[in-house]
């Protein structure tokens, strides 16, 4: 069974930058398009960056030019790059398939932004 165990998060200032981990145990197929969700709090968790088979990914409008998902296939790790970090970027961050069925969710990293 995988097993999903997220890192890197903290409190950081605005504008700030974060490099969030995603280590995954058991099989991940490397044709599983993965993802990043963020949960704020009293918010429904979103899916904001994702990264397919093939390498494609995607973001959120609201993360689109400040983050940046990555994948080490031979560490079965994923990444997400924060910049420019906002206020409104803050809550718990999970890793997960993008799409469908989901594999058991990780604890999460907190992520704070705020000044």
């Amino acid at each position: 069974q995988v097993r999903l165990v997220e890192s890197g998060g903290g409190l950081v200032q605005p504008g700030g930058s974060l490099r969030l981990s995603c280590a995954a145990s058991g099989m991940i197929f490397s044709t599983e398009s993965m993802g990043w969700f963020r949960q704020a709090p009293g918010e429904q968790r979103e899916l904001v960056a994702s990264i397919t088979g093939e390498g494609t990914t995607n973001y959120a409008d609201s993360v689109k030019g400040r983050f940046s998902i990555s994948r080490d296939l031979a560490k079965n790790t994923f990444y997400l790059e924060m910049n420019s970090l906002k206020p409104e970027d803050t809550g718990v961050y999970y890793c997960n398939r993008a799409l469908g069925w989901k594999f058991p969710w990780g604890q999460g990293t907190q992520v704070t932004v705020s000044s």
